[in-house]
């Protein structure tokens, strides 16, 4: 079972695995009010939100514990293959390790 689960979370990570749900950074207004059209906005996110975690990885029959606890708002890497949909909203089911860092 997973070291820390959402209550709406209907998949659980295994091992360091991490599901993240991307969230929109820029929405559909420039800070200074202009409307982007959907032409011009960035097709894929580089922010997500942490919704699910795995226990962690064995290491010399240890278990390492993930840094990550569900909520938290983080940058990962892009291009995944590894796409998902959970009641029709995309998510990515990674490795911690392509998690960059926590946005706080």
């Amino acid at each position: 079972m997973a070291k820390k689960e959402s209550k709406s979370a209907k998949i659980l990570p295994l091992g360091d695995r991490v599901l993240i749900r991307p969230v929109d950074a820029d929405a559909t207004k420039s800070p200074s009010g202009i409307i982007i059209p959907d032409s011009a906005q960035k097709k894929e996110s580089k922010e997500g939100k942490v919704i699910a975690v795995g226990p962690g990885r064995l290491e010399e029959g240890k278990r390492v514990e993930i840094a990550l606890e569900v909520g938290d708002k983080v940058l990962y890497r892009q291009g995944w293959d590894n796409e998902i949909e959970i009641d029709e909203v995309k998510h990515y089911l990674v490795n911690e390790s392509d998690i960059l860092a926590i946005i706080e």
